[in-house]
């Protein structure tokens, strides 16, 4: 992965192990000194002590970038073998990217490439040789700036600072928003008419903030900051227009990216056009691409709003309409049942054919009843029967009971 590795100078990495062998080095001598020179005085050293020597050296060297063209490439099953030269093949150096390394590798080179290539020095003792043990390939159009922003984006990506399940939602209908952009810049302005537009009661705060150069970084952290402080914006857009690669560059700076991802309330980025991709806008909660889109995005259309409104109010209705009909229709079903109830119910008709036996029963124990067929009832003054005759005397009053009255008698004898 890009993110392991640090560029390094390769002089400042060669220095220090040619110093190693510097006993070997004796003053030159002339010609006819060398050939009076006994063999115990010669300072010699076997094939294999100098190709030592010289994997020491050489594979002590790690993480050396190389620019040049892929004059030559050989899929092989152990891995993939190409050729770096320089311009006229004035000198080449064989390259190998192994096969548990190719997964890595951000592209795969091909035949006339001019690459930036990174890896470690290896030399292979038995054939006197040495090639590029490969960790990346990147297309050399890239350039160094490119390098380090890959290589940033995936220390950051490595931290999860871009993974989705970080990102916050959006407050669906914010009354109090905070605005990050230069005042001067016609995003501002864009902004304002967008909001005023689409939200008109919406309350804007600005945190100016320069948004392009080497003193961009600062401002816009510092102005993240004011707007977290501040406390009363419920979300924040970082704006910023369209502009050159290195108009946008600030926007890729670590500590914007972090400002952002540490930010308590949801971040929106409108920055640049569609096209332009920062490190900002990985890290925000929702990008958004430009000014415009973002204005768009953070408030909802006052027009959009009346209209789902309505939808909403004609749907409630529709169903309570609908509730109702069932509602009517159950009862009307009700209502009929408790009509044919009578008809239906074998149990009901057979309780009221006792009703009616009972009622006639009843009818035949009313002393009404046998009023009516010519019986009267007769009663002592105190309202008490009189059930027989040995108790009555002569000119004692009685009352006599009948159907529509009663009479008073007495007893004559």
């Amino acid at each position: 992965m890009i993110n392991d590795f640090k560029t390094q100078n390769l002089l400042c990495t060669t220095s220090q192990p040619l110093c190693v062998f510097a006993s070997l080095r004796e003053p030159k001598k002339s010609k006819s000194e060398a050939k009076n020179m006994t063999k115990s005085e010669l300072q010699i050293i076997t094939v294999t002590e100098l190709t030592d020597y010289l994997k020491t050296i050489l594979e002590s060297i790690e993480n050396i970038w190389l620019s040049g063209e892929i004059s030559s490439i050989n899929n092989h099953s152990m891995g993939l073998f190409f050729t770096l030269s320089d311009e006229e093949n004035s000198a080449i150096i064989n390259c190998t990217i192994w096969r548990s390394m190719l997964g890595k590798i951000k592209q795969l080179p091909q035949k006339g490439d001019r690459v930036l290539v990174l890896g470690s020095l290896t030399l292979f003792a038995k054939q006197g040789k040495y090639q590029i043990k490969v960790a990346q390939i990147l297309p050399q159009g890239e350039g160094l700036q490119s390098l380090l922003y890959q290589q940033l984006k995936a220390n950051l990506q490595a931290e999860g600072l871009f993974d989705p399940s970080r990102k916050r939602p959006l407050p669906s209908h914010p009354q109090t928003i905070a605005v990050v952009t230069s005042p001067t810049a016609a995003a501002w302005g864009d902004l304002q008419k967008t909001l005023n537009q689409r939200y008109p009661s919406l309350k804007v705060l600005l945190s100016p903030a320069i948004v392009q150069g080497d003193q961009a970084p600062e401002s816009i952290v510092s102005a993240i900051s004011r707007v977290i402080d501040d406390g009363r914006a419920e979300v924040l857009i970082l704006a910023r227009g369209g502009g050159a690669t290195e108009d946008l560059s600030c926007f890729n700076d670590e500590k914007i990216v972090r400002a952002i991802a540490s930010s308590p309330i949801p971040v929106i980025t409108g920055i640049g056009h569609q096209r332009d991709e920062s490190l900002a806008d990985l890290a925000a909660d929702y990008c958004a691409h430009t000014p415009t889109a973002a204005a768009e995005k953070v408030v909802p259309s006052l027009d959009q709003l009346c209209f789902e409104h309505k939808l909403r109010y004609q749907k409630l209705t529709e169903v309570c309409q609908r509730k109702l009909t069932r509602e009517i229709d159950l009862l009307g079903s009700l209502k009929q049942r408790l009509i044919n109830l009578p008809r239906t119910s074998m149990s009901l008709q057979e309780a009221n054919f006792k009703t009616k036996l009972l009622r006639e029963k009843l009818a035949a124990f009313n002393p009404n009843s046998v009023l009516k067929r010519g019986y009267g009832v007769v009663t002592f003054t105190d309202g008490s029967l009189v059930n027989s005759v040995e108790n009555l005397q002569p000119d004692q009053e009685l009352i006599i009971n009948l159907q529509d009255g009663f009479v008073k008698v007495k007893i004559v004898k």
